[in-house]
């Protein structure tokens, strides 16, 4: 992982990005469902992830939804010109995942040191088919006391957003069961791709 995790992204004109990115929305055809919950500090998982569309279609919607200080963890080996200017403009986090490293240390400075910061996780961690999702982002969420919220794209209503919110009560079990309940009926660009039953229970 990268040593240097700056707190903020480099600014950018939000009237013109927010032209933009209503513009491309309503292009592709995509409608925006949810609210932010009354907080500046939140963990977001976003779910299902099975195309780079995902990425194209979410980043503009948050950015309509007002979310300023968005951060998310991309592989590092994503990060090469002119790439690597997009992922940094838009709140990316190179990470090694081949080398250990103080990945929750770190996120959790990142946390403490902002007024407000909105931290992004596409569980999965990948657009093939997983068996299981990370579950970095639920313990980021016990560690740091910060609720999640659920973000989702159904590309069968195109709508995305965000759903419910809750804050880990330390069962994990329990609490996956929610969030695989929730995400049972969303739509994935590639269905194959997606498995609903992310984790293992037993």
């Amino acid at each position: 992982m990268s040593d240097v995790l700056p707190n903020k992204i480099p600014k950018r004109n939000n009237k013109i990005s927010s032209k933009l990115a209503s513009k491309l929305l309503i292009v592709l055809g995509w409608r925006i469902e949810g609210q932010l919950p009354n907080s500046h500090q939140f963990i977001i998982a976003v779910g299902p992830h099975t195309s780079n569309w995902d990425f194209v279609y979410a980043l503009p919607a948050m950015h309509l939804m007002g979310i300023k200080n968005l951060r998310y963890l991309i592989k590092n080996s994503l990060f090469f010109f002119p790439l690597k200017y997009l992922f940094y403009w838009t709140g990316g986090i190179p990470v090694d995942r081949s080398k250990k490293n103080e990945l929750t240390a770190n996120l959790q400075r990142m946390i403490k040191e902002s007024e407000e910061i909105y931290l992004m996780f596409p569980p999965e961690g990948t657009r093939s088919r997983v068996e299981r999702w990370k579950t970095g982002f639920y313990y980021t969420a016990m560690e740091t006391g910060l609720p999640i919220i659920l973000g989702y794209m159904d590309y069968k209503s195109r709508k995305l957003g965000f759903g419910e919110v809750f804050y880990p009560t330390g069962d994990i079990k329990k609490d996956m069961l929610k969030i695989e309940a929730y995400y049972a009926d969303k739509g994935a660009k590639y269905p194959e791709k997606f498995n609903p039953s992310f984790f293992d229970h037993s």
